[in-house]
């Protein structure tokens, strides 16, 4: 079932909300927090090439990445919320900027920063 990023962030709210957790959720702690669980998503990647981690991940021997890209997902739409940032809006604007800095005529196929490229 797909569902929209407003549906998944009420969902998370909602299950925050019947916890009463809302009194526990300011943006720094979960900032903090949004950190350990990114720390965890690398720590499944630590020590391997991306090779061996392309073969893990295409023979479903990582599971655990799910899991964790959930946690760091539900901790990333409460920030948002706290912090009264529509993530949809700030996303979209993102991209806009990131438009302007690497045109696909001049980037594509290249990894260098947008500084290195401009005129």
């Amino acid at each position: 079932m797909k569902r929209s990023l407003e549906q998944l962030q009420a969902q998370v709210l909602a299950f925050r909300d019947a916890r009463d957790w809302k009194q526990f959720h300011n943006p720094k702690d979960l900032a903090l927090v949004l950190a350990v669980e990114v720390g965890e998503v690398l720590d499944l990647f630590r020590f391997q090439s991306p090779a061996e981690i392309q073969t893990k991940l295409e023979q479903g021997q990582l599971p655990e990445l799910a899991t964790e890209l959930a946690d760091v997902f539900n901790l990333l739409l409460l920030l948002a919320e706290a912090s009264g940032i529509d993530l949809a809006q700030a996303l979209d604007e993102k991209l806009a900027e990131l438009d302007g800095r690497y045109p696909v005529e001049r980037v594509k196929g290249r990894k260098e920063k947008y500084t290195e490229y401009r005129d």
